[in-house]
């Protein structure tokens, strides 16, 4: 079994560890929140105090932090002062599953080769209740050699290992899939209320839009419409998933890329304009699926 050091402990990040931990490795792991902490330890993981002890005698490490910042500042010790990546042993892995910035992913990718460290970006889609049960999907941008190493670790966690390409491929393809995904939840929430709000029942609608040319993810695994689907963020007042500050953000890193290449994706920026108009309403730490709430009128039952 291998010795795994796991930093970022959120929604996504503990039930990722606890996975491994039920698969037999020894996973170290560091949050900055208490609870997330006491949660992998009652998954069997092992706490540590700092994100250094962390990942002391670890040959592989895997991160899941929010935003790029947080990853050049872990790695990198943009903020600590301490680079993390010279606690590694030559020859160790790092896994980054954050959905972060290509610069970012590959500034950080350059200095763990240069240290003799092996690294690649793999960030994830599934949601939360992928993570828990397993079946997330990697995205995964570096050398085929590490991906072929990592494989055994995030089939763990994961059912679907892609690997898309050179280090930040993994970023690219992520921030392709999550500007579609927010397209058709903001499209499948519209259509929701506006059939509801001719007399429809939105499980009736939902079904026969998921027998139709309308099914897609959001409305057969992700429905946003409160009370029609069960152990979806819709059926806990959208509490517990992915959060709309975080595709807001995801957003902000697709419409950066399309700059970049010179790309026009005006139904992302919309999305992007919608689920910011969302956040900046108070929603920003309630799950993405809420923007159905965009669509409603005061008086229309939530």
């Amino acid at each position: 079994m291998t010795r795994i050091g796991f930093i970022g402990l959120g929604n996504m990040g503990g039930p990722m560890a606890a996975n491994l931990a039920k698969a037999g490795h020894t996973v170290q792991v560091f949050d900055l929140v208490a609870e997330n902490i006491d949660r992998a330890i009652a998954a069997g993981c092992i706490a540590a105090g700092d994100a250094r002890e962390a990942v002391t005698g670890c040959e592989v490490v895997i991160s899941m932090l929010p935003a790029g910042e947080h990853v050049r500042s872990l790695w990198l010790g943009e903020s600590a002062g301490q680079d993390l990546l010279a606690a590694l042993p030559v020859g160790a892995l790092v896994i980054d599953c954050s959905t972060i910035d290509v610069d970012s992913a590959r500034q950080v990718g350059e200095a763990a080769r240069v240290r003799g460290l092996r690294f690649i970006d793999a960030p994830v889609s599934g949601g939360v209740a992928g993570a828990a049960a397993g079946t997330l999907t990697f995205i995964v941008g570096g050398d085929a050699a590490d991906f072929e190493a990592a494989k055994p670790l995030l089939a763990c966690m994961g059912q679907n290992l892609f690997h898309a390409g050179a280090l930040g491929a993994g970023q690219i393809a992520k921030m392709c899939n999550n500007m579609l995904l927010a397209i058709h939840m903001a499209g499948t929430a519209e259509a929701l209320a506006l059939g509801v709000k001719e007399g429809l029942d939105p499980a009736v609608l939902s079904t026969i839009m998921g027998k139709s040319s309308g099914n897609n993810w959001s409305l057969e695994r992700y429905n946003p419409w409160p009370g029609v689907m069960e152990n979806v963020p819709a059926a806990r007042n959208y509490q517990g998933g992915f959060m709309t500050r975080l595709m807001v953000k995801d957003l902000g890193l697709a419409m950066a890329l399309a700059e970049h290449g010179h790309s026009a994706v005006p139904m992302g920026a919309l999305a992007r304009n919608l689920f910011n108009l969302h956040a900046a309403q108070g929603q920003g730490s309630r799950d993405f699926s809420s923007i159905v709430e965009l669509y409603l009128d005061k008086q229309d039952p939530a």
